[in-house]
């Protein structure tokens, strides 16, 4: 077992072996709360015969963690991220453009939440 200490180095390696192996690769996330307050977040990734670890304590990582997770389950998914395509043609956009007018105004919306919003008050205990 290994501990990368740089992110992006990390990064770059969990993705390479996940693409080499992806059916026996396995990704593992551990957090550790400790009694002082501070957590430790440790990310392994391994194919059974290389083993990739990360360890931080700091709160720093999570976005990039997020984007880790986000790009191995693009990958695990066989799905290539998704890109905004350019507006299409004006002859297509007007027919349903009217129709999707039409049709928001004819649902009402909801003026309250769905679940209620207001919690029941809990009787007083008798003595």
């Amino acid at each position: 077992m290994v501990y990368i200490v740089s992110w992006q180095e990390y990064q770059e390696a969990a993705e390479a072996l996940y693409e080499k192996s992806p059916n026996t690769t396995r990704y593992c996330v551990k957090w550790r709360q400790s009694t002082d307050g501070a957590g430790k977040l440790v990310l392994k990734i391994t194919d059974n015969t290389t083993c990739i670890k990360f360890k931080t304590h700091s709160s720093v990582f999570l976005n990039r963690f997020d984007a880790l997770n986000l790009s191995l389950m693009q990958k695990m998914q066989n799905r290539r991220p998704t890109q905004v395509s350019i507006a299409p043609s004006t002859s297509q956009v007007a027919p349903s453009a009217s129709q999707d007018v039409a049709a928001a105004a004819s649902v009402p919306a909801p003026s309250t939440p769905s679940g209620g919003g207001v919690k029941k008050k809990k009787p007083k205990k008798k003595k």
